[in-house]
């Protein structure tokens, strides 16, 4: 009985560490993606693309791990709530992954062009910062269950919501001359980086779910 649990916790950390992977994977993504929009880098975002396709496969390989698990072990109490919250925490893993593979896409498509003008460069650099941040810092609260570092990550998202509005008004006001195309892509890029931080807070409040059993 005590081989079995000891397999069965194998597995549990098995899972556990596939998501600290997956988390500094569309870390990296979002990093190498907002330098490709920020510095008209096609090679890079070519990368951001291609990698999005390995997220997708190794998000998909854990959950056909954890439905295996589920099914041969028949885990119940805190063991089933842990594989159940790893379900869900790949699949906000992957959809950052994807809204890197999205930031990266608009940098392709207005190459050579610069996607961000000149006034909006520092807020979209501080948007690619803190939504690589959080990201990092979501991999550190799954590895080590921290709950208070779980909060931080949501009061991070409030700086992200900060440059996000910030981004907004820029773009909308009177002296915007940058025409309605420039408009599009801008918002779209707000809209990205601000998923993606909602994603990392997702993840964090998971993992608090998990040690505390409540969500705050």
């Amino acid at each position: 009985m005590a081989l079995i649990r000891s397999v069965f916790q194998d597995e549990l950390d098995g899972v556990s560490q596939t998501l600290l992977d997956l988390a500094n994977m569309v870390s990296d993504s979002m990093g190498k993606a907002t330098d490709s929009i920020l510095n008209i880098d096609l090679k890079l975002a070519e990368e951001v693309i291609k990698t999005d396709e390995q997220i997708d496969t190794v998000q998909h390989d854990l959950d056909a791990r954890i439905i295996d698990i589920i099914a041969r072990q028949q885990p119940v109490a805190s063991d089933l709530r842990a594989l159940v919250t790893a379900l869900r925490m790949s699949a906000d893993l992957e959809r950052m992954g994807d809204l890197a593979h999205h930031v990266a896409k608009i940098a392709r498509l207005r190459h050579p062009e610069a996607a961000v003008p000149a006034e909006t460069v520092e807020i979209i650099r501080g948007m690619g910062k803190v939504a690589q941040e959080m990201a990092t810092k979501t991999g550190q609260v799954i590895s080590s269950r921290d709950t208070n570092l779980a909060r931080e990550v949501e009061k991070d998202d409030d700086q992200m919501d900060d440059l996000h509005r910030k981004l907004i008004s820029t773009i909308i006001s009177m002296k915007w001359d940058k025409g309605v195309e420039s408009a599009i892509d801008l918002t779209l890029l707000g809209r990205y980086f601000e998923r993606y931080s909602d994603h990392a807070v997702s993840v964090s409040r998971r993992v608090y779910f998990l040690v505390t059993g409540t969500f705050e």
